[in-house]
C-alpha cells in the first residue's frame, strides 16, 4: 500500500491513469454490454505501438467457419473515477463523448462506433436518474457542476444524502463559495456491429491518444518509499537495476534526487486478448519512449531496442496472462 505522504503527492502532482482495454467479442446482453469468448474467430495477429500521444493496434482477425459470423465487437474503457476535490486526472479531450479521441477502421474503412455510457455511485447504476435530473453522465463535464447548482434544494439535498454529489466549499476572496461536486464514475464502451465472412482476414485498426499518469519526480529509488513500497513498485513496471543506477548517477550529478526524471504512467489492458477462439497468432508491440534522454520499464520477455527510442517485443501464440503497464522516466527539458 501507498503511504500517506506518498498518497498525498500523488493526489497533489499525479494524473491518474486509467488502462485502455484490448479488443474484445460482445453481445448487448439487459443492462448493458457483456464480454463474451468466441470460438468462431481467430485473431492472427496484433500489433500494437504505446507512445505517450498516441496508442495505435492493428489487428487481423479469421473467421475459422465455412459460414459468415456476425457479431458486436467491442472496445471498452475502464471505469472513469474523478476526485471530487482534487480532479487531477488525465483525459486527452474535454468531450466527455470521446475523451479519448478514438479512430477506428476495418479494412481501411472509417468505423462509425456506437458509445454505451453508464454513470455509477458505489457499484449502482444511476444513470437514469441523472438523465431525469438533466445531470451530464461524465463526472468531468464542463456543465456538470452548474447543472447540479441549479437542482432544486430537495433534489440537492438527496444528492448529497446519498453522496451522490459532495459539497465543495472554498473562500474565492470575495466570500464563501459554495458548489455541489460530482461523485460518480463513467463507464464507456465503444462497439459496432462487424460480419467476419468466412475464411476471409479481416483488418480492424484503432487509434486514440492514451491517459498518461505523471508524477512531479520519479519513484525510482525515491527516499520517502518504505522497502515494501519500493519492491511493489518495481515489481508493476519491471524496473531493473541498470534503471535504479541510472536514476542515481543522474541524482548525484544534479544534486537532487532522482536526477529530474518525472514519471509518466501508460497502462494496457491485454488480458481480453484471451477471449477469441485461439491464442493470438503473431503478437507483435512496439514501445516507444519519446526522447533518446527518457528511460523506459515494462514487463516482458525478449525486449529488443530496435531504434534509439523505440523497442521492441514479439510472441507467437501468445495468449496474455496479465495486463502492461509503461513506466516512462521523462528527463528534464524532454517535453
Amino acid at each position: 500500500m501507498l503511504s500517506r505522504a506518498l498518497l498525498s503527492a500523488m493526489l497533489a502532482f499525479a494524473a491518474a491513469s486509467p488502462a485502455l482495454a484490448n479488443d474484445s467479442t460482445a453481445n448487448l446482453a439487459v443492462g448493458g454490454l457483456t464480454l463474451t469468448t468466441t470460438d468462431a474467430i481467430e485473431m492472427r495477429r496484433e500489433d500494437l505501438s504505446i507512445a505517450m500521444d498516441r496508442i495505435a493496434v492493428d489487428y487481423e482477425f479469421v473467421n475459422a467457419t465455412d459460414q459468415p459470423v456476425t457479431t458486436t465487437v467491442a472496445f471498452p474503457l475502464p471505469e472513469i473515477e474523478i476526485d471530487p476535490f482534487d480532479g487531477n486526472i488525465d483525459l486527452p479531450s474535454a468531450n466527455p463523448d470521446d475523451p479519448f479521441l478514438f479512430k477506428t477502421t476495418v479494412d481501411g474503412r472509417p468505423v462509425a462506433m456506437t458509445i454505451d455510457r453508464a454513470a455509477y455511485h458505489d457499484g449502482a447504476n444511476i444513470t437514469r436518474r441523472l438523465e431525469k435530473l438533466g445531470v451530464p453522465l461524465a463526472p468531468f463535464a464542463g456543465d456538470a457542476v452548474d447543472v447540479l447548482d441549479r437542482l432544486p434544494e430537495a433534489e440537492q439535498q438527496s444528492l448529497l444524502g446519498e453522496e451522490i454529489a459532495v459539497l465543495n466549499e472554498y473562500d474565492a476572496g470575495k466570500g464563501r463559495g459554495r458548489h455541489l461536486a460530482p461523485n460518480w464514475s463513467l463507464r464507456l464502451a465503444y462497439h459496432w456491429q462487424q460480419t467476419f465472412p468466412p475464411k476471409t482476414v479481416v483488418k480492424v485498426s484503432h487509434s486514440y491518444k492514451p491517459s498518461v499518469g505523471s508524477f512531479v519526480s520519479t519513484a525510482v529509488s525515491a527516499s520517502y518509499q518504505s522497502p515494501e513500497e519500493a519492491r511493489e513498485f518495481r515489481a508493476r513496471y519491471c524496473v531493473d537495476d541498470d534503471i535504479v543506477a541510472a536514476v542515481k548517477r543522474a541524482g548525484a550529478k544534479a544534486g537532487v534526487e532522482g536526477g529530474g526524471f518525472q514519471d509518466r504512467y501508460i497502462d494496457y489492458v491485454l488480458t481480453t486478448g484471451a477471449n477469441w477462439a485461439k491464442p493470438i497468432g503473431s503478437f507483435h508491440l512496439i514501445v516507444d519512449k519519446g526522447s533518446p534522454k527518457n528511460l523506459v520499464s515494462f514487463c516482458a520477455s525478449g525486449v529488443k531496442k530496435i531504434a534509439p527510442t523505440q523497442f521492441e517485443v514479439v510472441y507467437r501464440d501468445f495468449t496474455p496472462k496479465d495486463d502492461l503497464h509503461v513506466l516512462i522516466l521523462r528527463a528534464f527539458g524532454t517535453e
